[in-house]
């Protein structure tokens, strides 16, 4: 095996007593020269580097560190690494560079100034595989986005396997449905005329007919069909619910593509409240509408946007229990338009606010929990954003935006050679 290269300061190094004052300027300027150029190289790269010495002190950050880690130029040299990373075990890191050898340690962190992000680092002795101490260097790169990415691509096979599950069940649920409802129609019919027959019995036993032993008179049997009557309507609203929650389920996780057309917001949110109206007075909420007199038309599905609002209107209205105000406000936000719901209800604890978006995932009694799977869904279609702020005790709000122009594909120029 050939022996490394040595590198210009080892080759100064090796005859540094036999320059001259020119040749000594010469080494100087080309050692600035390429300390410059390194510099300029570490403050271009994204990742974050930083040294610190043998005892955990901070020598040298980049650029790319202050963006991290909020550290600033000419005020964090000289402080301990831990003041920056308090969860790094910097004992443990500067054991393993005095042992030598080579190592490369990988950890992750979250750090939440100057904000939230999640960092991977890794960690190498500066002097390599020598023995001894001398320091560490620390490569930070942001992990966030990568995190991010694995979630939706997570969200995304979790509602391929939903689909594929749905398409059976849909089937094998929603035609027993259909026909328990047809066949609970016409129970109810023919307990109707069960209602009208049994009058006469019961004139009978008024008029003095002596009952046999072991007939029923018409009132009883009046009674009997008037309980299966409360029992059909609570059968026939069971079945109403199941269908709903089927329906529901198709719609969560059915792909639809959005049909985009310039629309008016303020127009959807009128038409959703329109339709809704009957619900909210008879829950006793009070509505107040603030609507962008000026807000500029945005491409959107106005069926979906209408769908969204309709799950997020009824969720506010029965997470007030008694009265309450329901604010819709619309607005300009930067290159889009927003539209936002706010309750006055209990609002949502910390713990469900990062779950409230699961599928199946409800704190009604009667939920099916994919409401706002459905909301986020659309959303996503539109290229927009779904923001909740909630505070408990006080109520929540749901801001939607969405882009004022469409997302085109660039197409490569052809070229003609």
């Amino acid at each position: 095996m050939p022996p490394p290269k040595s590198s210009f300061l080892d080759k100064v190094l090796g005859r540094i007593g036999r320059l001259d004052k020119e040749g000594l300027q010469t080494v100087v300027q080309r050692l600035a020269r390429e300390r410059s150029f390194l510099e300029t190289l570490f403050n271009t790269i994204e990742d974050g580097v930083l040294v610190a010495d043998e005892t955990g002190r901070v020598l040298y950050f980049n650029q790319a560190v202050t963006r991290l880690l909020g550290m600033q130029e000419g005020q964090s040299e000289g402080q301990h690494v831990n003041q920056f990373l308090p969860d790094l075990d910097w004992e443990k890191l500067a054991k393993f560079d005095k042992t030598g050898g080579v190592k490369v340690t990988r950890h992750e962190f979250e750090v939440e100034y100057p904000r939230p992000r999640l960092l991977s680092l890794y960690a190498a002795p500066l002097d390599g595989e020598a023995i001894g101490s001398s320091g560490v260097a620390l490569i930070l790169h942001d992990a966030t986005e990568a995190r991010q990415k694995t979630h939706e691509a997570i969200e995304t096979e979790r509602i391929q396997a939903l689909t594929l599950l749905a398409a059976s069940v849909a089937h094998e649920i929603g035609n027993p449905l259909n026909a328990l409802h047809i066949h609970l129609q016409l129970m109810e019919r023919e307990l109707k005329k069960l209602g009208a027959v049994v009058g006469e019995p019961a004139a009978n036993s008024i008029s003095g007919r002596r009952k046999p032993k072991g007939e029923s008179t018409g009132a009883d049997a009046a009674e009997i069909a008037h309980k299966l009557e409360k029992y059909l309507a609570v059968s026939k609203g069971e079945i109403v619910r199941l269908d709903y929650i089927v329906t529901q389920f198709l719609q969560a996780i059915r792909p639809s593509v959005p049909q985009l057309r310039l629309s008016s917001l303020n127009d959807v949110v009128r038409e959703t409240l329109e339709l809704l109206r009957p619900e909210i007075e008879n829950r006793g909420v009070t509505v107040k509408e603030k609507l962008a007199k000026q807000l500029a038309a945005s491409p959107i599905d106005p069926a979906q946007i209408k769908q969204a609002l309709v799950n997020l209107i009824k969720n506010a209205v029965q997470a007030m229990t008694k009265g309450g105000v329901l604010s819709i406000t619309t607005d300009s936000g930067v290159d889009g338009v927003v539209v936002s719901i706010a309750d006055t209800g209990g609002g949502i604890p910390q713990e469900q606010i990062n779950r409230i978006f699961e599928p199946f995932y409800t704190t009604k009694k009667k939920g099916s929990g994919l409401g706002l799977m459905i909301v986020q869904r659309i959303v996503r279609d539109h290229g927009g954003r779904i923001d909740l702020e909630s505070h408990v005790g006080k109520g929540t709000t749901f801001r939607i935006w969405l882009p004022l122009y469409e997302r085109r594909t660039r197409l490569l120029e052809a070229r003609h050679d």
